[in-house]
């Protein structure tokens, strides 16, 4: 069994993510601050004293520009999101970053490989 909890959202212009559900899920209150990171084309993001990016007043998560470039996401992508509470870490998968990792096996079942 899994505590980790998913979500699909969309980011608008302002790197807003549009589901509060996950912000949530993780006790993240407006105002915390966070360490935003991009790691092998996918977004770490957690809880840190010394972060610079905060949770804004309404409860939205904002993913930095310079992180969202890095991940070449515009306004209207999709992210899945994937948070676990126990750890209190949060990553926003980039879904050109899903297919990648899931070619191999998208082409294992098309081809009748896996059954």
């Amino acid at each position: 069994m899994t505590d980790t909890v998913y979500a699909l959202s969309a980011v608008d212009k302002s790197g807003r993510i549009a589901d509060r559900s996950i912000v949530q899920v993780l006790d993240w209150v407006p105002g915390a601050r966070l360490d935003v990171r991009e790691r092998a084309g996918m977004i770490v993001v957690r809880a840190a004293l010394d972060g610079v990016h905060r949770v804004d007043d309404r409860g939205y998560l904002l993913l930095p520009l310079a992180v969202r470039r890095w991940c070449r996401l515009g306004a209207g992508d999709r992210v899945l999101l994937a948070a676990d509470p126990t750890s209190g870490v949060l990553v926003a998968h980039p879904l050109a970053t899903l297919d990648r990792l899931l070619a191999g096996v998208h082409e294992a079942v098309a081809g009748g490989e896996v059954a």
